[in-house]
Formats: C-alpha cells, sequence, structure tokens
C-alpha cells in the first residue's frame, strides 16, 4: 500500500496538470451577448417587436471597435420605428456591458424565428476581426389571434388572489377550531363507558 503523503502528492500533481491549461489563458475578452424580443399590441392590426441586446465583456482584456448588427429582421415583414438594427462602439472594458435597443413594427402575420445578431471586435495583439453571437430569440407569433377571456381570468386573479387566499385560510381555520377532534371525541367516549 501506498504511503498517504505520496499519494496525496500524486493528487495534487494531477490535479495541477489537469488545471494548468486553464491557468495559462492570456488576456483576451470574451464576448457574450444577450438577445431578447418581446410583443408589444398596439391596435388590432399593429404590433411592436421591441429588440434588447446585452453584450457582456467576461475576458481579462478591452475590445476594442465593437461593432453589432442584427440583419435577421427582413425589411418585407418589418420596418423601423426607433432605433437601428446596427451600431457600434470604440470599445468594451473588462467586465464591462453595452446595451442596444430598435423597436420594430411588423408588417405580415405569422411566426418569426430569428438569427442571432453578429458582434465583431478587435484585439490589439491580432489583425483580424473576431466575431461573436448573440443568443438567438424564442419564435415570435406575430399578430396572432389572443383570446381576451385569459387576460381577464389573469387580472381577476391579480386583483382578488389574496384576497380569496385570506379568506380560505380563515375558514378552514374556523372550521378547525369548531370542528371536535377525532382524539378529543374518542377520550370522551372511553370516559363514558
Amino acid at each position: 500500500m501506498a504511503h498517504p503523503i505520496y499519494t496525496s502528492t500524486i493528487s495534487a500533481l494531477l490535479v495541477l496538470l489537469l488545471l494548468s491549461p486553464c491557468l495559462g489563458i492570456s488576456d483576451v475578452p470574451f464576448i457574450v451577448a444577450h438577445k431578447k424580443a418581446s410583443l408589444n399590441r398596439l391596435n388590432s392590426g399593429v404590433e411592436r417587436v421591441s429588440v434588447s441586446i446585452d453584450i457582456y465583456n467576461q475576458g481579462s482584456a478591452t475590445a476594442y471597435d465593437v461593432t453589432i448588427s442584427d440583419d435577421s429582421w427582413s425589411q418585407d415583414v418589418f420596418s423601423v420605428v426607433s432605433g437601428n438594427i446596427s451600431r457600434s462602439w470604440e470599445r468594451l472594458d473588462a467586465a464591462g456591458l453595452l446595451s442596444h435597443t430598435f423597436e420594430l413594427e411588423a408588417k405580415e402575420k405569422g411566426m418569426f424565428f430569428g438569427a442571432p445578431a453578429v458582434i465583431t471586435f478587435r484585439i490589439p495583439t491580432k489583425a483580424a476581426s473576431q466575431v461573436a453571437y448573440s443568443t438567438p430569440i424564442l419564435p415570435l407569433d406575430i399578430l396572432a389571434d389572443r383570446l381576451q377571456e385569459n387576460k381577464f381570468e389573469w387580472k381577476l386573479l391579480a386583483k382578488y388572489g389574496s384576497l380569496i387566499s385570506v379568506i380560505s385560510i380563515v375558514v378552514v381555520f374556523v372550521h378547525l377550531i369548531t370542528t371536535p377532534s377525532k382524539a378529543g371525541s374518542a377520550k370522551s367516549s372511553k370516559k363514558k363507558h
């Protein structure tokens, strides 16, 4: 059997060997982008899509000449109401955050599947531009027929739900207090015999 000191030393060396690639990471930016879209119905024939893209630099160095482009919104289906589908910044510091928003108006009814936005940036130690992609969005059902009954039920639940809960708890409490327990009635029946 091996000596405990040798076993722990070998274990420690194995852990260091496994972690050594992680420790050798050089100072570079690491871009993570999250894209969100939400639908806003203005009236029965008009629906707008609000898009926001958050860009995080989780690396240990600054990214320069950061550009975002979101070309997944076809001009046949959407028109830009506010903002732009692309934007540039001079830099994104380490542990920094940039946000970009724009709003579109839908021209057609149907399901829309959006592609990720493309983020390009420059690292001073590399000649070529680097590319990162945002998360894709969930499918959007544009100008879909929505039932008004569901909204009404949720409004009622939001408005009266807490009141109904309190009344239910009080009724159960009163019922428990006024109803004799089975254990108590069993004791009293034993005393009578």
